[in-house]
């Protein structure tokens, strides 16, 4: 994973380890949010939020991840920092002109997600990919 200072506000040394401290308040798309709180989109955008982003859930369906509403479509935005796919391959095809539309500065392919053609034009444009799981970067500070 590249190591930007779009994302790391600092680097600290603690011992002999390197520890990076997240940037927070970023707009978080989660692409593939869901209102069934077993999804592990569900548990990112909660998590999202708790660590002091701005989670913005778009799903196939409306409901509610705790406060948050799941928005349907595609909603024209702005100033998005990072998108989380949890969508498969598959699906992802009806999105590609709408991620790269909202120009993120990150894509974060969960396992499952991960798309080689979709990789290969964001990063075209310039956009950093990543797989990973968001859970586990938030978890270990790594987001």
């Amino acid at each position: 994973m590249k190591v930007t200072t779009q994302i790391w506000l600092s680097i600290c040394r603690f011992g002999n380890k390197t520890r990076f401290l997240p940037q927070k308040n970023m707009k978080v798309l989660v692409l593939g949010a869901s209102p069934n709180p077993t999804r592990f989109s569900h548990k990112a955008v909660s998590l999202l939020k708790k660590y002091g982003h701005e989670p913005i859930p778009i799903g196939i369906r409306t409901g509610k991840i705790k406060e948050i509403e799941i928005i349907k479509g595609k909603p024209q935005l702005y100033d998005i920092h990072t998108i989380t796919l949890y969508l498969r391959p598959e699906r992802q095809k009806q999105y590609y002109d709408y991620i790269l539309s909202l120009s993120p500065k990150r894509v974060i392919f969960n396992p499952g997600t991960e798309n080689p053609e979709l990789k290969q034009l964001l990063e075209l444009q310039g956009i950093e990919t990543v797989e990973q799981c968001t859970l586990v970067m938030l978890h270990s500070e790594l987001f």
